[in-house]
């Protein structure tokens, strides 16, 4: 059964999800990164090729020709057809594909409305029985 990690109160979520893609890459291989829309694809794209500067992580888009290839997959689209152990969400919806990943991380903003969403996505895993963990990263400033 998936485990779930919720990161929340996140102020940069670029910044915690290249950290999240760098740690999972290392432990599990295989990531999928669902972000918010186009404009969140983008950057993280162009972040993963310059974070962490002393590696590389191979990453490209669902839609890429070499994406049966590559361990890192980044895009706005709620589909996922290949393997991955780990999928990372930052939109404010369920995604409909998350049993599938050995692991899930549900990045969470700070405004009010992100919070509730995230509370209820909460409620939903709890309800099934869902291991899940919170980090609260508000602490962490």
């Amino acid at each position: 059964m998936t485990v779930i990690d919720f990161y929340t109160h996140v102020n940069n979520p670029l910044e915690v999800v290249a950290r999240l893609v760098g740690k999972a890459y290392a432990q599990h291989g295989r990531v999928r990164v669902l972000t918010e829309d186009e404009a969140m694809t983008a950057a993280l794209d162009q972040r993963l090729w310059i974070d962490p500067p002393h590696a590389f992580l191979p990453h490209c888009r669902l839609t890429s020709p070499l994406a049966a290839e590559t361990p890192i997959l980044i895009d706005h689209i709620a589909e996922h057809d290949g393997p991955a152990a780990v999928l990372i969400n930052t939109q404010a919806v369920l995604p409909p594909f998350f049993s599938r990943f050995e692991r899930l991380a549900e990045v969470i903003g700070c405004d009010e409305a992100a919070l509730a969403e995230g509370r209820q996505r909460y409620r939903f895993y709890q309800e099934r029985g869902y291991e899940l963990r919170a980090h609260n990263l508000a602490a962490r400033r």
